[in-house]
């Protein structure tokens, strides 16, 4: 499996940097991204992006809590680029699902990227309410599932499962930790990762051999030592 790297990112400049990698495939984005790299206007911002990432694939988010404005959001959403993604979380703040979005705006071909997502369970709801051509990707979050104790790794399982009975599902790693995550993914068999600007270049940078990792380690708290000016 290849699997694909998006940018997880918001921020003009980097993703002008990031938009020139061969590596990088693509991009995500969410509100709290968004709001971080200085958007006041969600709309406007988001074409500024746009106007960068012209062709690889990208994610917006729906930022309604109600289903009916998610809906109106997404449609909205969607008219921006032919490379637009809509970004649609699983349930809402009140913990409903959000079903009903996800089949009107896939009914209307909207490409769409369901997000929020932590169980097989969950991608098996979104599986029984969708078509087989129009794209969606479908976003677990293995990070935070693991920051709270749970094993991810056998919900990616399931989930990439399920999944190949679709050809236009995709299943992406989100809230990478480490770039170890990336191997991870590609042994899942996982389609795109989405990984942080300084992660991606960790991966770029290739891996050092173990032995090199120990020299580096036993370096550092040598320097550090030294700078200290400890004594025994």
């Amino acid at each position: 499996m290849n699997t694909k790297i998006f940018c997880d990112i918001a921020d003009l400049n980097s993703i002008k940097k990031f938009n020139k990698k061969k590596i990088v495939k693509g991009f995500t984005t969410n509100p709290s991204l968004m709001r971080k790299a200085g958007a006041t206007d969600y709309k406007s911002y988001s074409k500024r992006i746009l106007k960068i990432c012209k062709s690889k694939p990208i994610s917006f988010e729906v930022f309604a809590d109600d289903l009916k404005s998610m809906i109106e959001q997404g449609k909205k959403i969607n008219t921006w680029g032919s490379n637009v993604y809509v970004k649609v979380p699983i349930v809402n703040s009140k913990n409903k699902f959000t079903g009903s979005v996800i089949r009107e705006l896939n009914n209307q071909n909207i490409k769409l990227n369901i997000t929020a997502v932590y169980s097989a369970k969950q991608t098996e709801k979104i599986l029984k309410i969708i078509n087989k051509k129009t794209k969606v990707i479908i976003s677990i979050f293995a990070g935070r599932a693991g920051d709270s104790g749970k094993d991810p790794i056998p919900e990616f399982i399931k989930s990439i499962k399920l999944a190949r009975k679709f050809k236009n599902i995709e299943i992406l790693w989100a809230s990478v930790r480490e770039p170890y995550n990336y191997l991870q993914a590609k042994q899942l068999g996982c389609h795109i990762i989405t990984i942080p600007p300084s992660i991606i270049e960790k991966i770029e940078t290739k891996g050092k051999s173990l032995n090199q990792l120990t020299i580096d380690t036993v370096k550092a708290f040598l320097i550090d030592s030294k700078k200290s000016k400890f004594k025994i």
